[in-house]
């Protein structure tokens, strides 16, 4: 392992907590039902370690991603509360590959983040007018920081996703939380904003049994 100092977690929570999606930032290549194909990071190197997590947040979907076929994508609010709980996944990934993953994700590479002022001030800003722009800083692990990203502000008008990707959150949510069982998983999605309304519990669950 390089210096300590180096590595970070990565807490994801959308598509990202299927292991296999996630490759295809660090490795690159195209996951399977998105249009969209990454480049990987510079550094190919598969994360050292994962594990399940949960972020005292709530989950909720957004915007018109090109990537899955105008269905909104995964956000967390910026209001943290105790009894709010969204699954994630950490990857124990390089400080270099998280500025790299958050590049394939926005699509830009002219911004930099500081993760001690991060770390210092819980958050920041790492660059303006961009869906995923601002780092929280959620603890360690294992004595290295945690880090997520969500839009710095959060999106009022939600918007019903894509059913394959909704179909990668499921995958990811099953290989990361074996506990859960199909029933627990639908319970968890059908409040979240852009699934309530637009998906009945049985529709959820077909999903689910599916995947």
């Amino acid at each position: 392992m390089n210096k300590s100092e180096d590595y970070i977690w990565y807490a994801s929570y959308g598509s990202n907590l299927l292991e296999e999606r996630f490759h295809c930032y660090i490795e690159g290549g195209k996951p399977k039902g998105s249009t969209k194909q990454y480049k990987g990071c510079k550094n190919k190197t598969l994360p050292i370690d994962s594990e399940e997590t949960y972020i005292t947040s709530e989950l909720y979907f957004a915007k018109e991603s090109e990537t899955w076929n105008g269905g909104g994508v995964c956000f967390i609010s910026n209001d943290f509360k105790p009894k709010s709980e969204t699954l994630a996944r950490m990857y124990l990934i390089t400080k270099e590959q998280f500025v790299d993953v958050v590049k394939q994700e926005i699509g830009k590479e002219d911004f930099e983040i500081d993760f001690e002022k991060a770390i210092s001030d819980g958050s920041n800003i790492f660059r303006k007018n961009s869906w995923y722009n601002k780092i929280h800083y959620l603890g360690l692990q294992n004595n290295f920081p945690i880090f997520t990203f969500t839009h710095d502000s959060d999106y009022e008008e939600e918007n019903k996703p894509d059913i394959n990707y909704l179909k990668i959150i499921v995958r990811g949510i099953k290989e990361t939380f074996q506990n859960l069982n199909e029933v627990e998983i639908a319970e968890y999605l059908i409040s979240k904003r852009g699934i309530y309304g637009n998906f009945s519990n049985e529709a959820l669950l077909e999903i689910i049994s599916n995947e």
